[in-house]
């Protein structure tokens, strides 16, 4: 049976209608608005009317279960799995399949049986979190972007289009149409939308800036859906953002103050911050962020208690005498493990990418099940997509990197459909630090991809955009 067991919001039935019957669609709405039932329902309807004889859908490889569950709530239909196993994938492909449930690794692996299959079969397929194809210069990337072509219907689903940077949108648009809308020049697109310095005080270059943003944004609107949580689809509680400043502990400045001023040397050229977007650079400066978080990442014979601790307990402990649950988010694999032994007390588990899935389901289980497992430590790599952990209404950063994506996603794990209390998102900023550079350059991003994505007016873009980032970097760096 090809018909939906459960009814969709209006909203959703509105996505469904408008992309159906389109050769290729981007569903771009926000995280938490049930992006699942709208590509369940596609499906079926692509079947129901015959379009499609087999639809291929692809997520990440830790979502696979997450949505096996979603399939048994609201489909009759049971999908397949393509998996890195070729002797089993080769049943699947030679079966009368109806949906096939894959990850991005199995598809890369599989190209060459896959690009067969399609010249066999009216295939159809729907990419989950599509902003993991960002990179154009991938063998994954290129991979889909070779298969792209036989597919008769593609449909790629992300909250976060634009997930760090406004070039980030170009290969998955590329994915759909070849470079129709946004050209076939990768080069080219990102130098018309790159986030740069020296747009500070450049009026000319700014008003380029949005035009350039804008212009994405009218490109893609003929075959895109976006709908936000501000939108006035649904109604969820209110998600409030606390920046909460932390002190030094004594040992830990002095480690900090040493790895800045060595690496001031490297990061400023004639008084000014080198381009911030640079990798080589940013993999520097994450050595501050690990030392604002916990100076044990680096020296392991560090004793002290960093000095966010004092403020996480604080937040934990208001949360505890509320009875509700939290998420610590922290981006280091080895801050999760000593967070968790750290956290004891509040029963907390842990979830990061060097746990095999079935450890993390039963962190996730206990997480969700056990009101005395009060907190989940984890890492936004790890859990910040696919997953609804509404049984918590805190998460707390403990620290940030760079990631506009890990940021929007991890928070919004808790803010969605199911939600019945007011969220509260805590942002950890150790005072004088690199920290609040990152607070300058995650605003910057988000605003433009704001814009980008449909979701500001080119007034509003105007009011709220900051520019002055590089000029951040070289005050937390001491040049200022």
């Amino acid at each position: 049976m090809v018909t939906p067991k459960l009814e969709a919001f209006p909203y959703q039935l509105d996505a469904v209608e408008a992309i159906r019957d389109l050769e290729y669609a981007a569903v771009f709405h926000e995280q938490g608005l049930g992006k699942t039932k709208i590509a369940i329902d596609v499906l079926l309807y692509w079947l129901r009317t015959k379009v499609i004889d087999t639809v291929m859908l692809v997520t990440k490889k830790g979502l696979i279960a997450n949505w096996e569950r979603e399939f048994a709530v609201h489909a009759y239909v049971r999908p397949r799995l393509l998996t890195l196993n070729a002797k089993a994938n080769y049943y699947v492909f030679n079966s009368p399949v109806r949906v096939i449930l894959t990850h991005f690794e199995a598809i890369q692996k599989e190209e060459k049986r896959i690009e067969i299959f399609c010249r066999t079969r009216k295939l159809g397929i729907i990419i989950d979190e599509s902003a993991r194809l960002k990179n154009p210069d991938t063998g994954l990337t290129q991979s889909f972007i070779r298969l792209s072509a036989g597919f008769i219907r593609r449909i790629i689903m992300t909250g976060t289009p634009v997930a760090n940077r406004p070039e980030d949108v170009w290969s998955q648009i590329c994915f759909l149409d070849h470079g129709v809308s946004l050209g076939e020049n990768f080069k080219e697109f990102r130098a018309r939308v790159q986030l740069q310095k020296g747009l500070e005080g450049n009026a000319e270059g700014q008003q380029r800036f949005q035009y350039e943003l804008e212009d994405v944004q009218q490109r893609i609107a003929p075959f895109s859906v976006r709908e936000t949580k501000n939108s006035g689809v649904i109604t969820l509680p209110n998600k409030l953002i606390h920046a909460v400043p932390t002190e030094w502990e004594r040992i830990q400045f002095d480690m900090y103050r040493q790895v800045r001023n060595d690496l001031r040397a490297v990061l400023i050229r004639d008084g000014q911050p080198v381009e911030e977007n640079e990798e080589p650079v940013l993999r520097r400066l994450v050595r501050l962020i690990q030392i604002a978080s916990n100076p044990r990442m680096l020296d392991t014979t560090y004793a002290g208690e960093p000095g966010k601790m004092a403020a996480l307990q604080d937040i934990l402990y208001t949360a505890h005498d509320q009875n509700e649950k939290a998420i610590v988010w922290t981006s280091f694999t080895d801050n999760v493990d000593w967070l968790t032994r750290e956290l004891r007390n509040f029963g907390a588990r842990r979830v990061h990418g060097k746990l095999g899935i079935e450890a993390r389901e039963r962190s996730l289980s206990a997480f969700l099940t056990d009101s005395r497992v009060e907190v989940l430590v984890a890492t936004p790599a790890s859990a910040k997509e696919g997953l609804t952990l509404t049984v918590a209404n805190h998460v707390i950063f403990y620290d940030r990197t760079f990631s506009l994506d890990d940021y929007l996603q991890a928070q919004d794990r808790i803010h969605r459909i199911s939600q019945e209390k007011i969220c509260h998102v805590h942002n950890l900023i150790m005072t004088d630090s690199i920290d609040e550079w990152v607070a300058v350059l995650l605003e910057a991003k988000h605003t433009a991809a704001q814009l980008a994505q449909g979701d500001l007016s080119p007034l509003d873009f105007q009011a709220k955009m900051r520019y002055d980032f590089g000029q951040v970097l070289a005050g937390i760096l001491g040049t200022g």
